[in-house]
């Protein structure tokens, strides 16, 4: 069985904590896109675990987790990473990890791009949002084949040194011409290398043999991806998206089995929106600064991987009706549905006004998403504390109203709803 867990909006919609909670029931976890520009925050009975290259089943020591082919791993702060997991109690061996050794490294230089070119742009407000992490400058130079990739570091040999000069010379051009920084030093970032290569030397090997053997065997494999569909590097708010493609349909491809299909797809979508970075947000013009700054404080939308603030809003029906679209969802989990109990009323944006005046309740792209105008509908709120809720009945009617009116808006069943951030706090609803 190959399972999808995907987000359907701008990203932080909670697939982590969905992760976590699904992967019970499932042999290995993967991570199959992205890098270490966004984060999952997993609450469980062992603490609060913050996760920007693992996967979220590194939580439950059954599951083995795989990073594929498809993400770009910066080394160093995939090191940190598991370092601090340790520190806090997890365990990650080469049994319960395994890395793609197709996988993309990201390099101490390509972090340092994404910082100098987020500056020059933001002179004249031109800026992308970016975490400055390096991840675009990766995957670029994974497209113009000058990237190393996790398999190198198996044989740092004369051919990968040859190959990384090629590439330190080609990069200085773009650092010292275009940036005035100083130089990059191959001898630096051999060491780099080797050091690293000591490290995960015993976690890198084919997933993709591993990933076919596994299906083979009848094991359960669950597909993780970061951020939603509005980043698909395609099918997203270009050119505000992130630099891979995070809807399903890439899972077995960015995992190692391209040959492989989806058994089934489960996106993730927030009981209302939230954003992180620039680009176009209708929803947030449907509140008041005010009434934004509380569902901030109550959602508490703080980027796991940056801590900025996130831009916030009602649940977009047009933007996750879209979403489902892309990541083809069978089912739908919705999260954070408590974070809106103290509303007196619940807003939704069920359509967009466009500049020529006309209504859509289709996701548009460019100029017309760029001034698209909310038009907002409310529902009645249940004005108290649905987190003890375990079974659909606990829910007041007006929650389950909500629920109802949002799967026949966004075309799919729910079949889970949390109501808290811990393992247990959620509401599996099967009709």
């Amino acid at each position: 069985m190959l399972t999808a867990i995907t987000g359907i909006n701008w990203g932080d919609e909670g697939k982590g904590r969905m992760v976590d909670l699904i992967s019970q029931e499932y042999d290995i976890v993967a991570r199959y896109q992205g890098g270490n520009n966004a984060g999952h925050t997993v609450k469980n009975e062992r603490g609060k675990f913050v996760l920007n290259l693992l996967p979220s089943g590194i939580l439950r020591p059954n599951v083995v987790c795989v990073m594929g082919n498809g993400m770009v791993i910066d080394p160093h702060h995939l090191d940190g990473e598991i370092n601090k997991l340790r520190e806090q109690g997890i365990s990650i061996t080469p049994a319960n990890l395994k890395i793609s050794d197709r996988a993309t490294i990201t390099m101490p230089y390509h972090v340092d791009q994404d910082g100098l070119e987020e500056a020059r742009l933001s002179k004249t407000g031109a800026q992308f949002g970016s975490t400055k992490r390096g991840i675009a400058y990766t995957y670029g130079d994974k497209y113009m084949k000058k990237t190393l990739r996790m398999g190198d570091l198996l044989h740092l040999d004369d051919s990968v040194k040859k190959r990384l000069v090629t590439m330190v010379d080609s990069k200085n051009l773009v650092m010292e011409g275009s940036y005035n920084a100083a130089p990059i030093s191959v001898d630096e970032m051999w060491a780099w290398l080797e050091k690293y290569a000591a490290i995960f030397k015993d976690y890198i090997c084919d997933v993709g043999q591993y990933l076919a053997d596994a299906d083979a065997a009848g094991k359960k494999v669950l597909f993780e991806a970061q951020l939603g569909a509005l980043r698909d590097i395609d099918f997203g708010i270009y050119p505000y998206t992130t630099s891979s493609n995070t809807i399903g349909a890439y899972a077995p491809i960015g995992a190692g089995i391209p040959g492989h299909k989806l058994t089934n797809s489960i996106g993730v979508m927030k009981a209302y929106s939230s954003c992180v970075g620039d680009g176009p947000f209708a929803a947030e013009l449907a509140m008041t600064e005010e009434e934004k700054h509380d569902l901030r404080e109550a959602g508490h939308e703080y980027g796991a991987a940056t801590g900025r603030p996130r831009r916030v809003g009602p649940i977009d029906l047009v933007a996750s009706r879209y979403g489902v679209f892309c990541q083809g969802c069978d089912e739908v989990a919705l999260t954070l549905l408590d974070v809106l109990d103290y509303m007196e009323k619940i807003p939704m944006v069920t359509a967009y006004k466009l500049s020529d005046g006309s209504t859509t309740t289709r996701f548009p792209m460019g100029e017309a998403l760029d001034t698209a105008q909310p038009v907002v509908e409310y529902l009645p709120g249940w004005h108290c504390d649905i987190t003890a809720a375990r079974k659909w009945e606990d829910l007041p009617k007006e929650a389950q109203n909500y629920v109802e009116y949002l799967e026949k808006a966004v075309g799919c069943k729910i079949t889970y709803i949390s109501v808290g951030a811990e393992r247990e706090a959620y509401i599996h609803h099967v009709v």
